[in-house]
């Protein structure tokens, strides 16, 4: 299993690590379909998994933000502008790009989840680690 969750990635806030698992479910379910090389259009299955990403971290977002607004975090808006950045990535993968390119679409989310994950998670969010509780 290429997302796979394990401890180093826990910011020790019960709620945002399950939000968090949420994501390496979301990596692992497009990383099985992309994976699959039986010919099958996997049109329905990638834009399904499209909208659960874009709906997944819509919600975990304005979570982790109310709580950093909650508790002062002084780094709120450069987060937040991370946040942003990722919606935009998710939203602008256009349907007609998944119907001619699903194979390469998928393979490029899957890289963005995996960087997102290494870059945001194990270095943005572990910041206030200590801060939110």
């Amino acid at each position: 299993m290429l997302f796979t969750w394990k401890e180093e990635f826990s910011v020790n806030i019960k709620e945002i690590d399950e939000q968090h698992k949420q994501l390496f479910k979301i990596g692992s379910e497009l990383y099985d379909i992309v994976s699959l090389k039986d010919g099958v259009d996997r049109y329905d299955e990638i834009m399904e998994i499209l909208y659960e990403l874009k709906n997944y971290a819509e919600y975990h977002f304005r979570f982790e933000e109310e709580l950093m607004k909650k508790y002062g975090y002084e780094r709120y808006d450069m987060h937040k502008k991370e946040h942003e950045r990722f919606i935009n990535k998710v939203t602008t993968i256009s349907e007609e790009e998944v119907d001619t390119e699903q194979r390469k679409v998928g393979m490029n989310l899957i890289v963005f989840i995996a960087n997102w994950i290494e870059n945001h998670i194990l270095r943005s969010d572990m910041s206030y680690k200590d801060v939110l509780m």
